[in-house]
């Protein structure tokens, strides 16, 4: 038993960590994920590790037993807030467990691979660059791969990565070692989104050297925004912001849901208050703190370890209620769009361009709204012949 017939899976890259004889690879499949491929299938024992930690081959979550508690928090340091994408808190339980010895795994922009990769920080300088929200899936496999079981850690990734990384170390009996943190989740799109973004954006500064997908430059409530920093052809240094409110064709084609991952429309099962986390972040949109523009981070616990480290840090925590900390959040998977087809096989064709690919989600979406306005009158009709059928 193995790895090898599954996919579409999560691409968390655990079973590649897991692997004792290091046969199994991650790579991007042809629709722009993520998934497991065996190397050397004749070195394979089947001794189903790589199955048992999969998050994807099991329908339960690995943690048992949460004792959730939510809140509303921020930051004590204004510069680390307003870095943030919203409240600061996860930086803030980096920096605090760097000094508890502990060492954290967590997520920056590799500008040469164009990716964003796990990798491992053992400074405040190092943990720096993980600053930040990114949106597109992340690499795991290097990062997951120099931890040691024996020491202490801090993991953060999305929620399919850490209930697969707590099947881990459960399996190897060192849970107590770790401190596991996860965020809200919307949905990981095709890699060929972020390639063509990149690929248009290098038309006008062909050098990246950083990239923020997050910037509260015009405030929290409109910080679906990209800052992305480089040099032009002239080796001049420059700076590209664009945003979702002014239209920016990442966030356009990312938030309309046409391009995410099948499993996240038909597997995922981590929506809202479902986690195998320790601590649970991410913005907490919603009415109460509609006003607020430096940025508010919904924070849930759901281990007792986890909300004793919240209570060491510099930051204002305030108890919240669960209908408040996630109400701006998704409560369930999207359904599969009508434009999702036409939209991947726009992301999969190497000859059309991002601007293509928007073209076509517009086109799509036309198509749509015309085909609900056709449907509208019709049902409409129908209703009214059952009802006259029935008192008939």
């Amino acid at each position: 038993m193995n790895v090898s017939q599954i996919k579409d899976c999560y691409g968390c890259g655990v079973c590649a960590m897991a692997c004792t004889k290091q046969i199994i690879t991650i790579s991007l499949n042809s629709n722009g994920f993520y998934e497991p491929q065996i190397q050397e299938t004749d070195r394979c024992t089947n001794c189903g590790l790589c199955v048992n930690v999969c998050s994807y081959s099991h329908n339960e979550l690995s943690l048992k037993n949460p004792r959730i508690k939510s809140f509303a928090a921020w930051s004590n340091n204004e510069e680390i807030r307003t870095k943030c994408s919203s409240g600061g808190i996860s930086f803030e339980i980096g920096k605090l467990l760097l000094q508890q010895k502990y060492k954290i795994c967590c997520v920056k922009y590799n500008p040469q691979n164009n990716r964003a990769e796990h990798y491992i920080a053992k400074s405040i300088e190092e943990l720096s660059a993980s600053i930040g929200s990114k949106y597109i899936q992340s690499y795991t496999v290097n990062g997951f791969k120099e931890i040691n079981r024996k020491e202490k850690y801090l993991i953060t990734g999305t929620p399919c990565q850490i209930d697969s990384f707590r099947r881990y170390i459960q399996k190897f009996h060192c849970e107590d070692n770790f401190i596991l943190l996860d965020f809200f989740c919307h949905g990981v799109p095709s890699m060929h989104l972020w390639t063509k973004y990149t690929q248009w954006i290098k038309q006008q500064m062909p050098q990246i050297t950083f990239v923020s997908w997050r910037n509260k430059q015009n405030g929290w409530h409109d910080s679906w925004a990209i800052k992305i920093k480089g040099y032009k052809k002239t080796n001049q240094k420059d700076t590209i912001y664009s945003s979702r409110s002014q239209g920016d064709m990442f966030y356009n084609l990312f938030l309309s849901d046409t391009c995410l991952g099948k499993q996240c429309y038909q597997n995922c099962k981590y929506k809202c208050t479902n986690s195998s986390a320790d601590i649970r972040i991410g913005d907490l949109w919603g009415q109460k703190y509609a006003t607020d523009q430096k940025g508010i981070s919904a924070v849930i616990t759901f281990t007792p370890k986890g909300e004793e480290c919240l209570q060491k840090l510099n930051c204002t925590m305030l108890t919240e209620s669960i209908e408040v900390v996630t109400e701006g959040q998704m409560k369930s998977n999207p359904a599969i769009p009508y434009a999702y087809n036409q939209v991947m096989k726009s992301l999969n064709n190497n000859q059309l361009s991002i601007i293509d690919c928007i073209k076509t989600l517009q086109r799509e979406s036309k198509k749509e709204r015309n085909i609900k306005r056709i449907k509208h009158p019709i049902r409409t009709l129908v209703n009214i012949f059952n009802k006259l059928k029935t008192k008939l």
